[in-house]
């Protein structure tokens, strides 16, 4: 019996590309696990009109962890146009299968790393490493959301709410309503993982985005919440951010930072903004941690007009793999593969198109594989 069972969900597009590259290189690891595929995505929402089938919530449910590919997701509209016509009009609405994962094993915390490798051409600054600490349960992707407003919700929110009379001659039909939903123990969570990060691998700072001046309550929570854990790590500086703000200064200074830390949206945000600044998505991995379980993915989507081409980037799906690794405990093998990472990007031999080469997805994964040690 191996020592480890993993789910295994390519998903659509390139997903399938870089998630042959994966393979390639935990074969050549001799990671002891077993692969498990099952069924996400596109063609699952068209044929079924569920992306994420009860089956693979099954596979999850007896696995270790997962390794993700990249999967496409359009909004209400356009998913419902694509579905099967025998499925059309019966009330099937397109959901995202990585918010349902994430919400469903409580995968609480994402942590996505952007460090920026010696010989990347596309690098804004050579001296960046920077580590995003998102919610990733919480916030405006909650999925609790109106469409047309209830009466009864109205009803309330007016008798609760003084600023809600402002829209009280608006027709319900004309009201469209996204909770922003915080807890505190949410809260704590995603910000004692930050400084427990910064504790671990000695970061001198934990910079907390928000925007607190607008969004009082759910915004000024994260906050007090951050206040009080900072005072049980004395040697790791709290820095607070206003999000606008923090966007401007990390193009200005990345350089100064560290361990970032915010909700689910500013922190999707910050962190595609942080992936730029190393390279772009190509270059940006993702882990996604609970309690009991974790799901590893690159964050780029399922570029489909590149499917089966093999000609994108797998970089940012083997650094994921490499987080994997590291959950694991396989720590040999996670330092193996970094290093042999950064030695083909830093040789500047063996490149995608990306970065101006010719290689395939598959050529980049040998070349790592080649140097390994």
């Amino acid at each position: 019996m191996a020592k480890y069972k993993i789910a295994w969900l390519s998903g659509d597009g390139i997903g399938k590309d870089v998630m042959e590259a994966a393979r390639i290189v935990l074969d050549s690891l001799k990671l002891d696990a077993d692969y498990i595929q099952g069924d996400v995505g596109w063609e699952f929402w068209k044929k079924e009109g569920n992306p994420l089938p009860n089956r693979t919530i099954k596979i999850l449910r007896e696995t270790d962890c997962c390794l993700f590919g990249a999967i496409t997701s359009k909004p209400k509209e356009e998913a419902e146009k694509e579905l099967n016509p025998e499925l059309k009009g019966k009330g099937y609405v397109y959901f995202s299968p990585i918010v349902r994962i994430r919400q469903e094993f409580k995968l609480h915390t994402n942590l996505r790393p952007c460090k920026s490798y010696k010989g990347n051409p596309l690098n804004y600054r050579d001296d960046i490493d920077l580590v995003v600490f998102r919610e990733n349960t919480e916030g405006l992707y909650s999925g609790v959301e109106f469409h047309p407003l209830p009466k009864d919700l109205m009803d309330s929110l007016l008798k609760n709410h003084p600023k809600m009379k402002r829209f009280k001659e608006t027709p319900l039909e004309d009201i469209a309503l996204s909770c922003r939903i915080f807890t505190r123990k949410a809260c704590q969570t995603i910000i004692r993982q930050a400084f427990e990060y910064a504790k671990k691998f000695d970061r001198d700072s934990v910079t907390l985005i928000e925007k607190p001046n607008v969004i009082r309550e759910t915004s000024g929570l994260m906050v007090r919440e951050a206040r009080k854990i900072a005072k049980e790590y004395p040697g790791i500086e709290l820095w607070e951010a206003n999000v606008d703000a923090m966007c401007m200064w990390l193009v200005k200074n990345p350089q100064k930072y560290s361990v970032l830390v915010a909700s689910n949206l500013f922190g999707d945000i910050i962190s595609d903004l942080c992936a730029q600044l190393v390279g772009g998505l190509g270059f940006a991995s993702s882990a996604n941690i609970g309690d009991d379980y974790a799901l590893f993915e690159p964050t780029h989507g399922s570029a489909p007009k590149y499917a089966g081409q093999y000609k994108v980037n797998p970089t940012a799906m083997l650094l994921a793999v490499k987080l994997m690794l590291d959950y694991l405990g396989e720590d040999e093998s996670a330092g193996r593969l970094g290093s042999s990472i950064a030695k083909v990007i830093e040789e500047e031999k063996v490149r995608t198109y990306d970065l101006g080469g010719t290689a395939s997805t598959l050529d980049v994964a040998k070349e790592i594989v080649r140097k390994l040690s």
